[in-house]
């Protein structure tokens, strides 16, 4: 499991300027948070959601407050992705997911280096194991339509190229693995945001026929933090 840092409990009011999110606290006062979300987060928020934050004494922040986590009536949604990373490696030491366990080490945010392209990281490099050393993207996976959630929420070719260095990958004789994290509740299963952004269907479509794995997980939040629940159907 990953422990969260102490939560504030309050209620979302706006979101703008994609990084900024008005919320007033349970004890009345008003205040700005960094919301630490770069999609969309269609279907994650409306005016008056119940919200959880935390608060940082930094002084170099501009911000104290961050946006964790958004309740739309069924249990909590996270949208700090910056947290996904770190819930999805303590899941991997614990063995938590089958399809990534038996590797004696785990290195973040791994350098990628091949011709042809830029230098690039991915999230998690997997080494010393069974099976071929892995490269891991993880992707928060958050917009929900009807029993599906989908990812991604907004054109992403960022989200693009990560799916081509994987494959790069598998290539040269790694395992590629692109790991999509459910981050609320509802929802039984996942599909690329075809609506959203087709290219990055087609894109995906590709890569798994080149070798890539796609691998979907369900995160649970609990009071204090949050665990991979299990995996999901595609």
């Amino acid at each position: 499991m990953y422990s969260l840092p102490p939560l504030t409990d309050g209620k979302i009011l706006k979101r703008y300027k994609r990084f900024l999110a008005d919320v007033q606290l349970n004890d009345g006062r008003m205040i700005t948070a960094h919301c630490p979300n770069t999609g969309s987060m269609t279907a994650c928020w409306k005016p008056g959601a119940p919200v959880q934050l935390s608060y940082s004494e930094n002084p170099k922040r501009k911000l104290a407050w961050t946006l964790e986590r958004i309740d739309m009536g069924h249990g909590w949604i996270g949208v700090n992705t910056g947290r996904v990373n770190h819930i999805v490696a303590a899941a991997i030491r614990s063995q938590r997911i089958p399809q990534l366990a038996g590797y004696k080490h785990i290195q973040k945010e791994p350098t990628f280096n091949i011709d042809g392209h830029p230098k690039s990281r991915f999230d998690i490099l997997l080494t010393d194991g069974a099976a071929s050393n892995a490269y891991v993207e993880v992707k928060n996976t958050t917009l929900l339509t009807d029993k599906a959630i989908l990812f991604p929420d907004a054109v992403t070719e960022r989200g693009r190229k990560h799916l081509e260095l994987l494959q790069e990958a598998v290539k040269l004789g790694f395992r590629g693995v692109i790991l999509y994290a459910l981050n609320r509740p509802e929802g039984e299963y996942f599909e690329p945001a075809w609506d959203v952004d087709p290219e990055y269907g087609h894109t995906l479509e590709r890569v798994v026929a080149g070798g890539v794995e796609v691998l979907v997980v369900r995160l649970k939040h609990l009071a204090d933090r949050v665990t991979v629940a299990g995996t999901v159907s595609l």
